[in-house]
């Protein structure tokens, strides 16, 4: 997915007929693009920006059966979420999702620890427990133990569960890259302006370049709408009555320094609304979320310092060290892509997702939860069936490893031995392989004979110059955008949330990406200003002001049409 291949995609979308077109980049619709292709499928993925930079790079970073759905009574869905986290930890993508540790903190004596309990005992049951640690019960003074910086009267007891985690960026990113690997035509930066039709039935997409301008005609027998928040703008686009809506549930968290919070586990509190997590991330916690309508503009959801209070007055309530504004590292704000019911409250809207064949030649999927992402794309692929020419094979997404994940644990086992022949520590190279499993070879290859890649990105240490030109040269980046916030998560881990080493990120893929010193300049300012614009909305006080203050940066893609994306 380098930029050498971008001219090859481009050639074959307009002289290929597909079976399926698949449209939107995120989690959903990079893995309907995998599904299909390893049915045998002719595919081809379009994103209008970059893979992820929706819903799917701004999410809990989660694989988790979602236990609060069993107070909802939705066993089906925490089943087929566990079931989903146990191949991803053990088959799927070992090297990407890991187990993570939570404590629910026991506030009230006699019912509540039962009741806890009973609702983990299920979660373990549900295949929650084969790959994971079970639920283990904590006095007051174990709880305090594991998790110091609780205050005292937060808590009777506490019991520990374990979920799993991953970067939801990278894993996107992976899942698309391993349906390029089975044949898909996958490209970025590449919107659906408009679709074609033959008489009563969608037979492509026209789309655009947004890069250059150029457009040309993809013609398919079917196309898939995964665009997630967008799905009732494509529905519009397309001439088709929608057979479900969409509502965008705003999500914010928080990055705060692990130091902060002084922690062996992560937490899991309720809340009037909903529930907070407060979870591990490499050297950081990440606390949310919330949960509020948003209405405006779907491409730059943006927190808002009630957003940020609300999550700092929920999380303050149990720890003896308050967390203040001047804490945090980073701030994210994602939409949740949620079915529209008849509920006001969107914590109480269903996760479920909705298949629908909108019109002959066009298949919508909308609803659901990360978790369930490849469960999503089958079902999708399967709602196509009847515009697809011959018998469709079944899914087998379930046995396909993700690209990095052959090889991955004997690699672990070698680590000190790849460490000791690039001169790096062992656990930087324990740090590469939980982000590229067995593709890491790769990765360094890009230093030989240029040790300078092999050295920590000034501002940005824990991540090596390799690292961002493998993102151009190899995963799809285009923009200085696509690697600070996307391939890597600098823009959200660090306090200058990658200005200070924009210019030098921007510098190291000039050359992958043929960038003269003009355009290394434009880049720079681009992101600069984005950031800007983040910090700026972050002190605002409404939805609205927040908004337009972050709509008023420019756009990394400038030739993005309305309304699309």
């Amino acid at each position: 997915m380098g930029p050498e291949a971008r001219e090859e995609t481009w050639r074959r979308l307009g002289e290929e007929t597909f079976d399926l077109v698949v449209i939107g980049g995120g989690v959903v619709g990079a893995g309907t693009a995998l599904d299909a292709a390893t049915r045998g499928l002719r595919v081809a993925l379009v994103e209008a920006r970059d893979l992820a930079s929706g819903t799917s790079s701004r999410s809990s970073k989660l694989f988790h059966g979602g236990l609060r759905y069993l107070e909802q009574l939705e066993f089906g869905l925490v089943r087929e979420a566990l079931r989903e986290r146990e191949l991803m930890l053990t088959r799927i993508a070992p090297h990407l999702v890991k187990p993570v540790s939570f404590l629910y903190p026991l506030q009230h004596r006699l019912w509540e620890r039962p009741y806890t309990a009973a609702g983990l005992f299920l979660y373990d049951t549900m295949g929650g427990a084969r790959s994971v640690p079970g639920q283990k019960h904590l006095t007051r003074a174990g709880a305090l133990r594991l998790v110091p910086a609780l205050k005292r009267d937060a808590l009777i007891g506490g019991i520990r569960y374990y979920d799993s985690q991953a970067d939801d960026a990278r894993h996107t990113m992976t899942v698309a890259r391993t349906a390029a690997h089975y044949g898909a035509v996958v490209r970025t930066s590449t919107q659906v302006v408009g679709f074609l039709r033959e008489a009563d039935r969608v037979s492509g997409v026209r789309v655009r370049d947004v890069e250059d301008g150029r457009e040309t005609e993809v013609h398919a027998n079917a196309v898939i709408n995964c665009t997630g928040v967008w799905t009732d703008e494509l529905q519009r686009l397309s001439g088709s009555r929608g057979r479900f809506r969409v509502r965008s549930s705003k999500g914010v968290h928080i990055v705060v320094p692990r130091d902060r919070i002084v922690s062996e586990s992560g937490l899991i509190l309720r809340t009037e609304k909903s529930v907070l997590f407060v979870i591990p991330w490499r050297n950081h916690w990440i606390v949310g979320t919330t949960d509020t309508d948003w209405n405006l503009d779907l491409a730059h959801p943006a927190a808002t310092k009630n957003d940020i209070d609300y999550i700092l007055e929920h999380v303050n309530s149990v720890l003896a060290t308050p967390l203040t504004h001047d804490d945090i590292e980073g701030v994210y704000a994602g939409l949740r892509p949620l079915l529209a019911g008849e509920s006001e409250e969107t914590s109480k809207l269903s996760r479920e997702h909705a298949v629908a064949r909108v019109a002959p030649g066009l298949v919508a999927i909308a609803g659901g939860k990360y978790t369930t992402y490849r469960v999503m794309a089958a079902d999708a692929v399967d709602a196509a069936a009847p515009d697809l020419p011959g018998r469709l094979q079944p899914s087998i997404t379930d046995k396909v490893p993700l690209l990095g994940a052959d090889g991955y644990h004997a690699l672990v086992n070698q680590a000190d031995h790849l460490a000791a022949q690039h001169g790096l520590h062992p656990y930087r190279v324990r740090h590469l392989l939980d982000r590229y499993g067995s593709l890491v070879h790769e990765v360094l290859a890009l230093g030989e004979g240029k040790p300078e890649l092999l050295r920590p990105i000034e501002h940005a240490p824990d991540y090596l110059g390799v690292e961002a030109v493998y993102a151009a040269s190899h995963e799809g980046a285009l923009h200085l955008e696509d690697v600070l916030a996307r391939r890597t998560r600098i823009s959200i881990e660090y306090p200058h949330r990658g200005v200070d080493c924009a210019e030098a990120v921007a510098r190291m893929v000039a050359d992958v990406l043929g960038w003269s010193e003009e355009t290394v300049r434009h880049e720079v300012e681009v992101y600069t200003a984005r950031v800007a614009a983040e910090r700026d909305s972050q002190t605002q006080p409404s939805d609205e002001a927040a908004d337009e203050r972050r709509s008023s940066a420019p756009e990394a893609r400038a030739r993005l049409a309305a309304p699309v994306g």
